[in-house]
């Protein structure tokens, strides 16, 4: 009698490889033929590479701006488990997802190649996305808001004592899943759709995020912004409130009002046109003294008390001439019945000609004439732009989380990071602003290879750009600039450098003026 043979050890689980699957060794070329002849292919995981090979010069300007390891320091995450990725592998990793334009947490998947911008930034290692999500979780929302509203005030609060202007604004934030906060609000593009609102305070004409507050969908109106509008503004000094603040018709309400009466803070916003304000408009109507009021339109003054209004407000009527386009248009919504009110509106056969004009009104406190009003108003429209950059071009569209308080961090991440760009940006062209759409592939994205000998490490890097010879002298000069701020390093302290960088790039908007800091600042430094 035969005994079976005793197995000493199991086997293992088996192969998940299919049959005649073969597993390449990293080193192997594959020939590849093309219609330029037969190429060779190798793959090289160990080359320290990145598609993002501009990026360095970024990363010194973070470096001299004494912006990244503060807000990296002041993060109010602590992590119990001695496993855990360290604030800097975490907030470098979303730094650099936001940088490269993603919308999503999953695309951070994405850049963990990168073999060189982790390391120049002190980072360890670029972390999952998991990893990314569970770490902003463990960030208390009331002092994570507080964290960003510190480094957001580092951006512009060197700006403050110099005229400026203060844009609030909401916009819709789509949602297609089960979110707190996901309620069916105002959704001019897709009605129906829940939605997340995003309050937003801007400081106009250089594009900065002074801070945005992430409310449910149905939160839309003026006294949800409110709080945190007054909130912002009382934090300041008197002497660094805004010149006026601007808005629109959202925020024409008495409540709004009211309050920056209160404070002897000057407005500028336009109205629904009401029963009265139609009224108003008729009155004026055969009226002769309309007066030039910029592009096309014609204006004048008069005064106006609506429903639930405490006082009389000045206003500021304006009229243009339909376009032939605009008047067909107008007919034909004429013809198809009742429509829903429209910022504007038309009327026809006016003075006994067949004319037709759209209106809008404006009331203000400002003491301005007619055409300067105007014109202030029309300026707004640059916070528009500033919406359609951050939702399309950054990552206001997305890193969407079920909880309401990661994506209010979120937005704020992206509209501080926004921030940092944008006035590295104007270093290398401080006469326009450059959307995200432009400066990224302009200034960032190139692929760059590093090497390391005799303890010292090169960068090549290869830019695909159109305009390559142009970005390297642009890059030429921004070193060139923090070379010279590097000299005298030692002379200044973190908050005079800071000045000194605010103020060569937006050298136009100060007329050459060098931003000085408080003396407080200065010896405490």
């Amino acid at each position: 009698m035969t005994l079976p043979a005793i197995r000493t050890h199991q086997k293992g689980e088996q192969s998940t490889t299919p049959e005649g699957a073969n597993n390449y060794p990293e080193t192997m070329r594959l020939s590849v033929d093309t219609f330029g002849g037969r190429v060779h292919v190798e793959w090289d995981p160990q080359s320290a590479v990145t598609p993002l090979g501009q990026l360095p010069f970024f990363i010194e300007f973070l470096k001299l701006g004494n912006l990244f390891n503060p807000w990296v320091e002041d993060c109010p995450l602590s992590s119990i488990s001695p496993n855990a990725p360290s604030k800097k592998d975490i907030l470098g990793t979303l730094l650099l997802s936001i940088l490269a334009g993603h919308k999503r947490y999953a695309h951070v998947t994405t850049i963990r190649s990168d073999g060189v911008n982790p390391g120049l930034l002190g980072m360890n290692k670029i972390v999952s996305e998991d990893s990314l999500r569970r770490s902003l979780s463990k960030i208390p929302e009331e002092p994570g808001a507080h964290w960003f509203q510190k480094h957001f005030k580092k951006c512009y609060g060197p700006l403050l004592e110099e005229p400026w202007i203060m844009d609030v604004d909401t916009t819709v934030k789509v949602l297609y899943g089960k979110q707190e906060g996901a309620v069916v609000g105002y959704n001019p593009k897709k009605p129906g759709r829940p939605s997340h609102t995003y309050h937003t305070y801007f400081m106009a004409n250089l594009r900065l995020v002074l801070d945005v507050e992430v409310q449910p969908g149905n939160q839309m109106a003026a006294s949800y912004t409110a709080p945190g509008l007054w909130t912002l503004i009382d934090s300041l000094p008197r002497k660094c409130w805004p010149a006026f603040l601007r808005g629109d018709i959202a925020f024409g309400t008495d409540g709004v009002m009211s309050e920056a009466e209160a404070r002897e803070l000057p407005y500028l916003f336009k109205l629904k046109l009401t029963k009265n304000a139609t009224r108003l408009i008729q009155k004026l109507m055969s009226n002769s003294a309309w007066g030039k009021a910029g592009h096309g339109w014609e204006g004048q003054e008069s005064s106006l008390k609506l429903m639930g209004w405490k006082a009389s407000r000045r206003v500021i009527v304006l009229r243009r001439p339909l376009s032939q386009e605009k008047d067909l248009k107008a007919k034909k919504r004429d013809s198809e019945g009742p429509q829903p009110q429209q910022l504007g509106f038309i009327f026809g056969e006016i003075e006994g000609k067949n004319s037709q004009y759209e209106y809008a009104v404006l009331v203000t406190c400002l003491p301005d004439e007619v055409l300067t009003i105007a014109q202030h108003y029309r300026d707004r429209a640059d916070c528009e732009n500033i919406f359609d950059e951050l939702k399309n071009q950054w990552g206001w569209g997305g890193y969407t989380t079920q909880d309401l308080q990661r994506c209010r961090l979120a937005a704020r991440a992206v509209g501080l990071i926004y921030n940092w760009w944008n006035l590295y940006v104007r270093l290398a062209d401080p006469d326009r602003h450059l959307e995200g759409i432009t400066s990224r592939p302009l200034l960032l994205h190139a692929v760059a290879k590093q090497t390391s000998h005799a303890g010292q490490t090169h960068l090549k890097i290869t830019s695909t750009h159109g305009r390559a010879d142009r970005v390297r002298q642009v890059l030429s000069r921004i070193t060139d600039f923090f070379e010279s701020l590097k000299s005298c390093a030692e002379q200044f302290t973190s908050e005079q450098l800071w000045y000194q960088i605010l103020s060569k790039a937006l050298e136009k908007f100060l007329g050459g003026k060098i931003l000085k800091p408080p003396l407080v600042l200065a010896e405490s430094g």
